[in-house]
């Protein structure tokens, strides 16, 4: 039965001219993609949007004799077929109205995990961007031990995504714009390796598909589609990061992303994205966490404050500012200021640093505080 649905489930999403939309409401009317092929005369006067070129398409022997070589070839190289049916196919994913009818995935990660984050971004990523992602996938570990990290194994946010939940031992998945016969980009093959015995490669794409621009467009939606929550790490003002975070909350799963400087490029579409309501504003993640609503109880940790666990570096005049918002609390820019003797135009700067490292934050009333 397996077999069956693999076969036709693949024949269905290789026939010309069928979006995934379309393809996922036939298995809505029908019940699964064998059914479609076996009942293509009848698919007509169940939905309006059955042509007759969609019927002729569902009548060439030569989709399922295609599909038949891809089962072979997957068999061949260990690749797993998740048809839309499976059990194992991404249950967050199946929500999704776009949902790919089938997917190839080599790897041993749970893609229905409890929790599932992916952490997007530009591929001009800055020093900056790496440090947000380390920092963030350490201070993560603390809170949450068991996640899984999605993205998309292109070069810059992504690539440092991975390579960053490889190091604090998460498992993570690379959503791919082409087949499992090739990686793009090449520079990146060790890591995908890496990545199939600590999580895996997935793709919706036959074996020898090539990676077409439209193609990253296209796995951006899954990508969201199969994570409880997309962060934005750095963006330019337009890039396909702002498209999975638009797709994101389309799916109506959570979106977050890293403030930056105004002045910054790639931190534009994070700034954007962020006055505009469309992501939440994200510091640390014990502010994810929390937005989240997951479980933190069992984090084992010193509650010291969090310039010391995770910021020791901080500059003789930013020191002086933590040393005193620890001791006096909340306090506003004229006081400290006065107290620290600082002028005020230069403690723009060093209060700014601060607050974009997750160390402090701005509160009501025009109050610092430092962030716990």
């Amino acid at each position: 039965m397996n077999e069956d649905l693999n076969l036709y489930s693949i024949a269905l999403s290789i026939i010309p001219g069928i979006k995934p939309v379309i393809a996922k409401k036939l298995l809505d009317l029908v019940g699964d993609a064998e059914f479609v092929f076996l009942r293509r005369r009848e698919l007509a006067d169940l939905s309006e949007e059955v042509t007759p070129r969609l019927i002729e398409a569902l009548d060439n022997p030569e989709v399922i004799s295609r599909a038949a070589e891809e089962i072979h070839i997957a068999e061949k190289n260990n690749i797993t077929i998740l048809s839309y049916g499976s059990e194992h196919y991404p249950s967050r994913l199946k929500e999704c109205e776009d949902a790919p009818v089938v997917l190839f995935y080599k790897g041993n990660a749970d893609l229905n995990a409890s929790k599932v984050i992916s952490m997007v971004g530009t591929r001009k990523i800055t020093h900056y961007g790496k440090e947000i992602c380390r920092r963030f996938l350490e201070e993560l570990k603390e809170y949450i031990p068991d996640l899984l990290v999605v993205s998309g194994l292109a070069y810059g946010v992504d690539i440092e995504a991975h390579r960053q939940a490889l190091s604090n031992g998460y498992p993570t998945v690379g959503v791919l714009a082409h087949g499992l016969g090739q990686i793009y980009p090449a520079a990146h093959r060790s890591s995908a390796v890496e990545m199939v015995g600590q999580g895996g490669i997935l793709t919706e794409y036959i074996t020898h598909t090539f990676p077409a621009k439209r193609n990253f467009v296209s796995r951006n939606r899954i990508i969201a589609g199969m994570s409880d929550a997309t962060i934005v790490v750095e963006s330019a003002a337009k890039g396909g990061s702002l498209i999975t975070a638009d797709l994101a909350q389309g799916y109506h799963r959570d979106c977050f992303a890293f403030p930056g400087r105004i002045t910054d490029p790639f931190s534009a579409g994070c700034n954007r994205i962020i006055r505009e309501n469309s992501a939440s504003t994200i510091l640390s993640a014990k502010d994810f966490v929390e937005a989240m609503g997951w479980d933190i109880a069992a984090k084992q940790v010193s509650e010291s404050p969090v310039q010391q666990r995770l910021f020791p570096d901080l500059s003789p005049e930013e020191k002086l500012i933590t040393d005193f918002l620890h001791t006096e609390g909340k306090t506003g820019i004229d006081t400290l200021s006065v107290s620290l003797n600082i002028p005020v135009h230069r403690l723009h700067g060093s209060l700014f640093n601060l607050e974009m490292n997750g160390v402090i934050r701005l509160v009501s009333g025009g109050m610092y505080e430092l962030m716990m």
